[in-house]
This record gives C-alpha cells, sequence and structure tokens, in this order.
C-alpha cells in the first residue's frame, strides 16, 4: 500500500482526509488544515518541494 501522508505535518490517510497533487512527475499528499500554506504561502515549503521557494503566492 502506498505511503499516504500529508507533506507538511505528517499525518496519515488513517486518520485524516487527505488531497492528492502532482509536481515534477511526483505524487504528493496534503491535509484540508495546510493546503491554505500550498495556495497562499507556497515558500514555506521550499524545504519539502523543491523550487517551492519561486512559487508566487495567490
Amino acid at each position: 500500500m502506498e505511503d499516504k501522508k500529508c507533506i507538511i505535518c505528517g499525518k496519515t490517510h488513517l486518520e485524516i482526509p487527505l488531497t492528492q497533487f502532482d509536481y515534477k512527475q511526483t505524487n504528493f499528499w496534503i491535509c484540508p488544515q495546510h493546503i491554505p500554506v500550498l495556495i497562499h504561502e507556497p515558500t514555506k515549503m521550499a524545504d519539502l518541494l523543491p523550487g517551492a521557494d519561486q512559487f508566487e503566492a495567490v
């Protein structure tokens, strides 16, 4: 079974609903609590996603 866990907090799909997103041909998972970080503060994910420090927030 694929290891599905939030890229930010590490909670698994057994603990909380997760949403999958794809970036640079890789699948990632994120929980509802951290979707706003992905949308509005993606530079905070620079250590987790290569190149995230170059993203523009919306």
